[in-house]
């Protein structure tokens, strides 16, 4: 592993063993970080990819914003446009892995730019919670935007609802860079965004995609990921539901088999492209 500076920014880059076919940036999501995915970079490592990852603003090792707290989500957009930035740099085929609000910044990055990128793939996306706050809440919320939006609550999201991996959980309960209360204005930005993922469809750049969701997940709605990938104009698109799956589909006891499906996907698309597997 090494660190690499790129745009002001911080980002960390694994190289693959041997030589590398492709690079893969991946986007954690919200109150994580990069260390949590520390066995998935070793998988991607291991099987010919070099990895690009940081960590968002507001989370993990960043200081830039106050933890759980950000003024727009176009901060989000900003900090991974770098990432890949930094991709183009090994004159390999990029792809981006976005998990959860990982996957989100991931659409609302393909609505708004346009990427050199040869595939995208989504796991368990942030296009709607499991469980949203009452009506009462979202209203309050509206109005402490305006007059307090950097006042932190708790986000109301466990580590047991996240994975039935008991390492995970246990490893996460001892985490302090796992951010525990988010402020209003982050809040008020998600719900934001997952309306224009939504609305700006046909914005959207038309990229191989796969999308992978937990079929038991208790913090994304997986109706409304259902939903955005049926209406998604992609020419080229994967679903695949693990069925007894939590949020954190690369964390659960199922996660080789999951590791695998993305590897076939990001292979198929490098045969496409003429490149020999390794």
């Amino acid at each position: 592993m090494s660190i690499q500076r790129f745009g002001g920014r911080t980002m960390w880059k694994w190289e693959a063993e041997g030589e590398a076919k492709a690079v893969i940036v991946i986007i954690h999501g919200a109150m994580e970080h990069h260390r949590r995915y520390g066995w998935l970079i070793e998988m991607w490592r291991l099987s010919g990819f070099h990895v690009i990852m940081g960590d968002l603003p507001g989370q993990g090792m960043t200081t830039r914003s106050r933890r759980g707290h950000i003024d727009a989500f176009d901060e989000y957009i900003f900090e991974v446009k770098d990432w890949i930035q930094a991709a183009y740099q090994f004159d390999l085929p990029v792809f981006l892995l976005g998990h959860s609000m990982g996957g989100l910044i991931a659409i609302r990055l393909l609505q708004e730019e346009r990427l050199n990128l040869k595939g995208v793939i989504l796991s368990s996306p942030c296009l709607g919670l499991a469980a949203s706050p009452s009506k009462v809440l979202d209203i309050i919320s509206l109005g402490l935007n305006i007059v307090m939006p950097s006042l932190r609550m708790k986000s109301g999201i466990s580590v047991d609802m996240a994975t039935r991996n008991k390492d995970v959980r246990d490893a996460d309960s001892n985490d302090t860079l796992y951010v525990t209360k988010v402020s209003i204005r982050w809040y008020r930005e998600i719900v934001k965004a997952i309306k224009l993922g939504f609305a700006n469809l046909n914005k959207i750049q038309d990229v191989p995609l796969l999308v992978m969701q937990g079929g038991d997940d208790k913090i994304v709605n997986k109706i409304t990921v259902s939903d955005w990938f049926n209406q998604a104009p992609f020419s080229e698109k994967r679903f695949k539901e693990w069925p007894k799956c939590y949020h954190e589909i690369f964390n659960e006891p199922e996660r080789d088999d999951v590791f695998e499906y993305a590897k076939d996907f990001v292979d198929s698309q490098l045969k496409a492209l003429g490149h020999n597997e390794k």
